[in-house]
């Protein structure tokens, strides 16, 4: 079994989450304007329409595990692996199953916390851009908001509106996140497990700061409205040993 010393501390492989809340947003955005965003990962976002990436903004309370509690929020982008070639130029129905088959992943662009623990281990195991940031989560109530500031400017604010019960929740979920830092492009097993979840079109409220990722969010199309948004009341997950990509 791998281990990291961390701040002096033993960090065991997987890393495990037992306990978190999950809320997302999903955005269609323009793929040229995805790709001039992630270029520096050398990875080519995945096109789930033709011209049309999605861009996802999501913001976790970790309760219990491995790395202690903790706020994070996320920039993602749904991606093509390495190697999968050129994107196809087809309607939904074809790229979907063309990402079925070639194993999409998701590429994490901006990940601010705010404890320095999992700062740390996240860049150095996995290569995660974390960054320390003010997160104030307010999850108590059926809407769900995220303020996040950055060096004392807004970022953003977000806000998640309730859907409706998913139902088949609570199966295992196995993903390919990669990770880029220093240079170095990597790719990361990542098994997930959610249930109490909620979904529904539409349903948040953003608004945009004058922080850099702020104006980057509002070249991408920020914020029109989101694709699809989702909650998850319990959510586990593993992360296992990164891979060079």
């Amino acid at each position: 079994m791998a281990r990291h010393l961390i701040q002096g501390r033993e960090v065991a492989m997987p890393v495990r989450i037992r306990d978190a809340s999950v809320c997302s947003a999903s955005y269609l955005v323009r793929a040229d304007a995805a790709r001039a965003v992630i270029a520096y990962s050398r990875l080519d976002v995945a096109e789930v329409l033709p011209r049309k990436a999605l861009c996802t903004l999501v913001f976790v309370d970790y309760v219990d595990g491995d790395l202690g509690p903790y706020h994070e929020f996320g920039v993602a982008f749904l991606v093509r692996p390495p190697g999968a070639g050129p994107a196809p130029r087809g309607g939904l129905r074809a790229n979907l199953a063309e990402l079925r088959r070639s194993g999409a992943g998701v590429f994490v662009h901006w990940l601010p916390v705010d404890q320095g623990f999992t700062l740390e281990a996240g860049r150095a195991i996995w290569g995660f851009p974390k960054e320390l940031a003010d997160i104030d989560l307010r999850t108590s109530s059926p809407y769900k908001r995220c303020i996040l500031r950055k060096d004392d400017r807004l970022v953003l604010d977000l806000l998640v509106k309730p859907g409706v019960p998913a139902p088949g929740t609570g199966m295992m979920t196995v993903l390919d996140a990669y990770t880029h830092l220093e240079g170095v492009t990597r790719r990361v097993p990542w098994s997930v497990s959610a249930r109490g979840v909620r979904v529904r079109p539409g349903g948040a409220l953003i608004r945009l700061g004058n922080h850099p990722i702020a104006r980057e969010l509002s070249e991408l199309g920020l914020p029109r409205r989101a694709l699809v948004t989702g909650t998850a009341s319990h959510v586990t997950m593993a992360f296992d040993e990164a891979k060079e990509s």
